[in-house]
C-alpha cells in the first residue's frame, strides 16, 4: 500500500489525485489503461497514463467498494472508470 494515492476524487471528466501532501488533476483522456486487481486485499486499481503526472506514469489506489461474499465480483468503481476512460479516449482521438 506504500504506492497507493492517499485520496482519489471523481470530478466527472478528470480525477483529483492526492498523495503525500501534493495533488494533481488527471484528465480521463490522459489515462491509457485502467486495471483492477480484485483478488488483493485491499482491492487495487491502477491507472497507466499517456503523459506522466507528478506521481509518475502509473497511479494506484484502493477504491471504496461495497462488501460482497462473491469472490469473483467486479469492482463497480473500476468498471465505471474503464468505460468512461474509453469514452474519453474515443473523444480525444476524433
Amino acid at each position: 500500500m506504500w504506492d497507493f494515492a492517499d485520496e482519489v476524487y471523481d470530478c466527472v471528466d478528470s480525477l483529483l489525485i492526492r498523495k503525500r501532501g501534493e495533488e494533481e488533476r488527471i484528465a480521463l483522456s490522459n489515462i491509457m489503461n485502467v486495471s483492477e486487481s480484485t483478488y488483493l486485499n485491499p482491492p487495487r486499481v491502477t491507472l497507466r497514463l499517456v503523459h506522466p503526472s507528478r506521481f509518475g506514469n502509473e497511479i494506484a489506489f484502493s477504491p471504496i467498494a461495497p462488501f460482497t461474499l462473491n469472490p469473483f465480483a467486479k469492482n463497480q468503481v473500476a468498471q465505471d472508470l474503464m468505460a468512461r476512460v474509453d469514452q474519453a479516449r474515443s473523444t480525444r482521438a476524433t
